[in-house]
């Protein structure tokens, strides 16, 4: 049965800093491209950061690229998203997200939060 459980998320102020996790099993994780999405209420699903399979490529919306981190571990079979310089618009639900050609696998998400 594949999974794909999200963790992390909180509230945290401005400037602040939180590191979301996403661990999988149930797939050959290592093979899959992951990526981050999130979603605000109202607002279509919005592709954050990706990495490819072996950890070598990696890409970043505009609105995160400089704050963001996309990174993973092919042994724990986890996908992390260190996320630094946090602001209010960033606010939203993450879901992390497995591919390999035409299959696609998601999580739940877990909100993130962020306010004074």
């Amino acid at each position: 049965q594949v999974q794909l459980v999200e963790s992390g998320g909180g509230l945290v102020q401005p400037g602040g800093s939180l590191r979301l996790s996403c661990a999988a099993s149930g797939f050959t994780f290592s093979v899959y491209a992951m990526q981050w999405f999130r979603q605000a209420p109202g607002k279509e699903r919005e592709l954050v950061a990706g990495i490819s399979g072996i950890g070598d490529k990696t890409r970043y919306a505009d609105s995160v690229r400089g704050r963001f981190t996309i990174s993973r571990d092919n042994v724990k079979n986890t996908v992390y998203l260190q996320m630094n310089m946090l602001k209010p618009e960033d606010t939203s639900v993450y879901l992390c997200s497995a591919a390999r050609d035409a299959i696609r696998f998601w999580g739940q998400g877990t909100q993130v939060t962020v306010s004074s």
